[in-house]
């Protein structure tokens, strides 16, 4: 899959951050790839990229309309469809990792045709794929797991690679969502692999290798998620992972699209998915804490970063304030 670059990011009217987690990502990991975002009225996120219209993003170069925004259930909303076929006329492309496939919107698939335009729907996953075995393969892997979902896996996962290359070690980022596909270029869209076949597309994934080889595999969801967990529990088989990151947000009273139900804490999400990974691989284990503290200032964060290593004996980050160094040091010594 080429999708060409640059993109213009489509927010939509996301009522959140978090609700445009696709398109921030984007503009944040690969923002050399992004000439700018198109908000709807009522829009409250922000990609910190230029606002612009659609022809202003054609005559910026854009190549492709993104769509950066996310949706209960990953459906197309229909009032998008007008924009779409404007952008196709425009002569962009269209990329999304929403469930609904573009490709099956009769009028945009034929305007697609018609202008000579690619829809690339990165969800749609490209088996097919074995059955998980849990047979131990070489090589080491790191999984980032969590309380929640859309909750920082897939950015500590990153910042955990982007660091364990400058510390010299040997290390690829295996997406398994949306986002992370369209920023590393590749990777396997879990929640739309029948579940049968979860496990051993990881295994897919994140296939034999060199000895000191570390995947670095981006997590999805908690196993302690009543809506998503069955994506979880078969990423954490078919990892087999060596070391695990538990990420947390201790600023979130109740889990993502759950009402009240309260996020579990961090002690018990660690015996879950420990008790879940031993399955395939009885050494696996949590080795470090990363904690989303883009709600708290400064002080708040280093303090409440201070009281979780200390009442977890483990080393506890926040990529985005910290870095990633002591959980790196641990993997380095692995």
């Amino acid at each position: 899959m080429q999708i060409r670059t640059p993109y213009l990011i489509f927010l939509g009217d996301a009522h959140d951050q978090l609700a445009a987690k696709t398109g921030v990502a984007i503009a944040e990991w690969r923002r050399e790839l992004c000439v700018g975002q198109l908000r709807l009225p009522g829009c409250q996120a922000d990609a910190g990229l230029p606002d612009l219209t659609l022809e202003e993003a054609a005559a910026a170069g854009a190549k492709t309309f993104l769509i950066g925004t996310t949706t209960r259930g990953g459906r197309i909303n229909e009032a998008w469809q007008q924009l779409m076929l404007r952008a196709l006329e425009l002569g962009l492309d269209i990329a999304s990792g929403l469930h609904d496939r573009v490709a099956d919107l009769p009028a945009v698939r034929e305007a697609a045709s018609l202008f000579h335009r690619a829809i690339h729907d990165v969800r749609t996953p490209h088996g097919p794929f074995p059955v998980g075995t849990g047979l131990r393969r070489p090589g080491k892997r790191v999984l980032t797991v969590g309380t929640d979902c859309s909750i920082g896996k897939m950015y500590t996962a990153l910042a955990l690679e982007r660091e364990m290359k400058a510390a010299g070690m040997a290390a690829t980022f295996r997406a398994t969502g949306q986002t992370g596909i369209l920023i590393a270029g590749s990777g396997i869209p879990l929640d739309a692999v029948v579940a049968d076949f979860i496990a051993g597309a990881v295994e897919t994934l994140c296939p034999a290798n060199d000895p000191d080889h570390w995947d670095v595999i981006e997590g999805q969801a908690t196993v302690l998620h009543p809506s998503y967990a069955g994506v979880t529990v078969g990423l954490v088989m078919g990892a087999q992972p060596d070391a695990m990151v538990m990420v947390h947000d201790p600023t979130r009273p109740t889990m993502r699209g759950l009402g009240d139900r309260p996020v579990p804490g961090i002690a018990e999400t660690i015996e879950a998915h420990e008790a879940c990974a031993r399955v395939t691989n009885p050494r696996a284990k949590v080795v470090g804490i990363s904690l989303n503290t883009s709600r708290l200032d400064e002080a708040a964060a280093m303090a409440e970063i201070a009281r979780t290593a200390d009442r977890f004996g483990l080393p506890t980050i926040d990529p985005a304030r910290t870095g990633c160094g002591p959980i790196v040091s641990v993997l380095k010594g692995m």
